[in-house]
């Protein structure tokens, strides 16, 4: 509707300003021909009513006093030519002030005998200024051409441009109501016909296969918004019906992966048990004066592979049954120094931004974040000349950032995406839970675990969190 009004206005100014400037041209050419008409009456009078012989080389005699009558009469300067274009009388008092006017150029006399309307108009345009020139024959009673009438008319405009400019100003407070009436039309009208669509675009907006999503409710709908509004509403329905289908099919195959790497864990101390008891029954000999050197080995080692298997189990626990959030007002700068000093390492360097940083955490899983962080650093660090891990602690908008780096082995390019996978590790042995573990934790208070990585220069590991843990749905 705006751009309508703004459109319309453009166009009917332009019109205006065009339709003006050709009534402009047709009023100057009518009163040019006009005043030549009264003028030609007028000369024709004088040449019926003269003493003196009508023929060319007379006429500076018979114009002499007559031609300035004429002038003041109609208030219009005119000049006097023969037939080969020679000025014979001007309505000026001396030819010495118009030299410019004392013959009639070569083109002008040709397009005045090639005429058929033995008429000829010239537009010119003088210090800015528009006027025209008229050329016509002068003849006698008998239609011989005995001269020729030259009319300069300057076309004064400050008439008509004043009334074009007194039109525009008014057509221009006029569309500026109009506009602003638009303007006020098209808001309203914006905001009760989208009132609904907004409605129908946040819900979407919202929508989510991780949360539980609420139905639209548009009362005084019109019938399509309620046709969306119900296709979305039935949506919501299959979407949740889909999410709980596909959560408890993720569950399954996620336990089952989990299982199938346990059970692959748990063979691989098994294998040599079995084989030391295979070696151990074969060659026993209690005779042997060092069986009980022998016997100590064989206990030694299965001892070692019992200890494997106990590590496998509680890491595969630790995972799956994590224990029920305590949440707790905790100083995060405290906490992590906590952590850190079950390091012995000396490299290992601790940073917080300020002394206190409050937020709402459990303290046991937060201790766990910090510790499987740096304890994967260390793990980095094993072939690395002059170790450093750098632990800082700070504040950013309302989130608290901890960040964990080392300038150990690094991040693998291909193993980019599966760092955060519960079954992947680099390592030798473990489950590679540690970071699946501190992923899930870091989410469950609605922040965020990420990583930069330059192979054998630095990896950063950052965790960022609310300080105020969000509401859970």
């Amino acid at each position: 509707m705006i751009l309508l009004v703004i459109g319309a206005s453009i166009l009917i100014a332009a019109v205006s300003i065009y339709q003006y400037r050709e009534e402009a041209v047709d009023y100057h050419r009518d009163r040019l021909e006009r005043k030549e008409t009264a003028i030609r009456e007028n000369i024709n009078y004088v040449l019926k009513t003269t003493t003196y012989p009508v023929e060319t080389e007379n006429i500076p005699l018979i114009f002499r006093t007559k031609i300035y009558e004429i002038k003041d009469i109609h208030n219009l300067e005119l000049y006097l030519y023969d037939l080969d274009g020679n000025i014979l009388k001007s309505s000026k008092a001396s030819l010495i002030l118009d030299t410019t006017r004392a013959k009639i150029p070569d083109r002008i006399l040709s397009g005045l005998e090639t005429s058929s309307d033995k008429k000829f108009i010239e537009q010119l345009s003088l210090d800015g200024q528009d006027f025209q020139s008229s050329y016509s024959y002068i003849t006698d009673t008998h239609f011989k051409p005995l001269a020729i009438l030259n009319l300069p008319y300057i076309e004064d405009d400050d008439f008509i441009t004043r009334e074009l400019k007194e039109f525009l100003t008014r057509l221009g407070q006029i569309y500026f109501l109009m506009l602003l009436v638009a303007i006020g039309l098209a808001y309203f009208l914006s905001k009760y016909i989208t009132k609904s669509l907004n409605s129908i675009s946040q819900k979407m907006n919202e929508t989510s296969l991780g949360i539980r999503n609420e139905k639209i409710q548009v009362s005084d709908a019109s019938y399509e918004i309620a046709a969306l509004v119900n296709a979305y509403n039935s949506m919501i329905d299959e979407l949740e019906s889909s999410a709980a289908k596909l959560a408890s099919n993720e569950r399954e195959a996620a336990w089952r992966e989990m299982a199938k790497q346990v059970a692959h864990e748990i063979k691989n101390p098994l294998t040599p048990m079995r084989l030391s008891v295979q070696s151990f029954e074969r060659k026993f000999d209690p005779a042997d004066p060092d069986i009980s050197k022998k016997v100590k080995e064989y206990s030694n080692t299965l001892i070692q592979q019992i200890d494997t298997m106990s590590s496998i189990a509680s890491a595969f626990s630790t995972y799956a049954d994590m224990p029920a959030q305590q949440d707790e007002t905790l100083n995060v700068v405290k906490i992590t120094k906590l952590a850190l000093d079950i390091f012995n390492e000396s490299y290992i360097y601790f940073e917080p931004s300020q002394k206190e940083i409050v937020v709402m955490f459990d303290r046991t899983q937060l201790i766990r974040v910090i510790t499987n962080l740096v304890k994967n650093s260390t793990q980095a660090l094993q072939n690395t000349e002059n170790p450093r891990i750098d632990v800082k602690v700070f504040t950013s908008e309302d989130n608290v950032v901890l960040t964990v780096s080392d300038n150990g082995s690094g991040i693998s390019d291909e193993n980019t995406q599966l760092v955060f996978e519960p079954k992947f590790t680099t390592k030798t042995s473990g489950m590679g839970l540690g970071l699946a573990m501190v992923k899930n934790i870091v989410e469950t208070y609605g922040g965020s675990i990420t990583f930069e990585s330059e192979q054998s220069v630095r990896t950063t590991f950052t965790v960022s969190f609310p300080q105020s843990k969000p509401n859970q749905t």
